[in-house]
């Protein structure tokens, strides 16, 4: 903790899928609040998740790290996509209530979240990172209509190893939209030994593309 910062506390927030829980890395004064979901094979701990709740607070935008209830609750698989916009509602529709500017995001699964959610939920804007655009391998399973159906800004962060589909294959995106493409990184951002980008490095790229955009969106 820092000045520009404040301790870290835990909520558990009742939803119709059952408790979710918000980890805040709360700014000592925020312009905005960063709610960030995992995705469906791993929990906030996940490398960017946790580099942007490290980071961001001293920068004035708070981070709020959602477990889903299915994480909550011990359970090892990922529930259906509707049961997991079902137990992210209520916690973004908490976080926008309490001010000040919400942003949604998150990662992979947790992106397509934000995505489907995020105006309902009265956020500013969508940062979806490691967006799965197509499961891997089958590229002709596009969700290009999930992730330009946001209605808000959207920032998203993509690695250019990335199984579920590198910057390339990402479709022309509206002037709304920005795309962060990373050089190197697969859809956990894990760097290669032989890249010329060490594994910090990369995780800065990613702090940097999402606070700037953050900050200039609020």
């Amino acid at each position: 903790m820092t000045a520009d910062t404040a301790p870290v506390t835990r909520e558990l927030v009742p939803t119709p899928a059952g408790d979710a829980r918000i980890t805040l890395h709360p700014a000592a004064a925020p312009r905005a609040v960063l709610a960030l979901g995992h995705g469906a094979g791993g929990g906030i701990e996940a490398r960017d998740l946790a580099a942007l709740a490290a980071a961001l607070p001293a920068r004035g935008v708070s981070v709020a790290l959602v477990e889903q209830p299915w994480r909550v609750a011990g359970k090892k698989v990922a529930p259906a996509p509707r049961t997991l916009d079902t137990g992210w509602t209520p916690v973004a529709e908490r976080l926008a209530a309490a001010g000040p500017p919400l942003v949604v995001g998150g990662r992979s699964a947790g992106a397509r979240v934000a995505c489907r959610t995020g105006a309902a939920t009265g956020a500013a804007g969508v940062v979806a990172l490691a967006f799965p655009l197509h499961p891997p391998g089958k590229p002709e399973r596009s969700r290009a209509e999930e992730l330009l159906g946001t209605g808000l800004p959207t920032l998203v962060v993509q690695g250019a190893a990335d199984p579920f589909g590198g910057p390339a294959e990402f479709p022309e995106l509206p002037a709304s939209y920005e795309l962060a493409a990373l050089e190197y990184g697969n859809h956990g951002f894990e760097v290669p030994k032989r890249a010329p980008v060490g594994q910090e490095e990369l995780l800065e790229l990613i702090v940097a593309a999402v606070g700037d955009w953050v900050l200039r969106l609020v």
